[in-house]
């Protein structure tokens, strides 16, 4: 059996197969319609078709930005990069316009499960997984998602809100704010992916806006460590492909925020990097088979 994975972010929509050897294939990728909600549908069902045309699907598995009631596959809350998207229905159109099972899930809680199933989590429970791109999310596991009484638990972007500088830590730690950083110290050439290659090369300009840009994500963690004592914190989205050279600049600035002996918990990077909700998305329909096992 094949499953359709879709991952509707703020700027992009990502989409790929799950193939029956349970590995992400044909990996697309279009700009997401930000303009309505019925722009938005309408997109959805183009891609639907298009992958129609070419493969046989058992299953649709939605990863979205926003607050998800997962049961009504319905967006609950969303935050600025999609204005118009809180009330949005995926599950019960989908179901009645392409007579497939779906299901929608919250795009960092479908990092998490990816990770989980797939990447650096394998086998580990008590985990935090905390997605860094144009915003910031988070999500918690421990035996299962834990969503809150009101399922806005681990909205961690608004932590840390600072009245000063009207500001809160998504504004101050995300990969926006990196690149508002490069473009106030640089120039608007440079992407964050030739930061850190510049970086790597011994630029000080480069090297004092990442080491800037990691004490702000500290201090994030940090606070996310004091609130849920994980075991792990994994860190997700794209900028996870710098894995081990940005996990040092971040490790050694957690430190500073918390009280003496305080940091136990183990920083992962995201092995999977922006596939992982895509894994995520599709996790649902195999659960029963695919269960990973939760270390205690």
């Amino acid at each position: 059996m094949k499953y359709l994975s879709i991952d509707i972010g703020g700027t992009y929509i990502k989409y790929a197969i799950l193939n029956e050897n349970l590995v992400l294939t044909d990996h697309r990728k279009k700009q997401t319609k930000t303009t309505s909600k019925r722009a938005l549908f309408q997109q959805i069902e183009q891609i639907i078709k298009e992958i129609r045309e070419k493969y046989n699907i058992s299953g649709i598995g939605i990863s979205t930005a926003g607050i998800v009631d997962r049961a009504l596959g319905k967006i609950v809350y969303a935050g600025p990069t999609l204005p118009f998207y809180k009330g949005m229905e995926w599950k019960q159109p989908l179901i009645e316009k392409f007579s497939v099972p779906v299901v929608v899930e919250n795009d960092v809680n479908a990092a998490l499960l990816g990770e989980k199933w797939k990447g650096s989590m394998i086998d580990k429970n008590n985990i935090f997984c905390i997605t860094i791109g144009t915003g910031i999310g988070g999500a918690y596991y421990n035996h299962q998602l834990i969503d809150g009484a009101f399922q806005q638990a681990n909205s961690v972007g608004y932590l840390l809100y600072d009245p000063a500088t009207s500001t809160n830590y998504e504004s101050r730690a995300s990969t926006n704010a990196l690149i508002s950083k490069i473009k106030e110290s640089l120039d608007d050439t440079v992407t964050p992916e030739t930061l850190f290659e510049r970086a790597k090369l011994g630029c000080h300009e480069c090297l004092t806006i990442i080491h800037n840009w990691a004490k702000e994500i500290a201090n994030g963690l940090a606070q996310i460590i004091l609130l849920y004592d994980p075991k792990y914190i994994v860190i997700g989205g794209g900028i996870s492909q710098q894995g081990d050279y940005l996990l040092d600049f971040i490790q050694k600035e957690i430190p500073y925020y918390l009280p003496e002996n305080f940091l136990k918990t183990k920083v992962r990077m995201a092995t999977l990097h922006n596939h992982a909700a895509l894994y995520g998305a599709i996790y649902p329909f195999l659960k029963e088979s695919q269960a990973p096992k939760d270390a205690i």
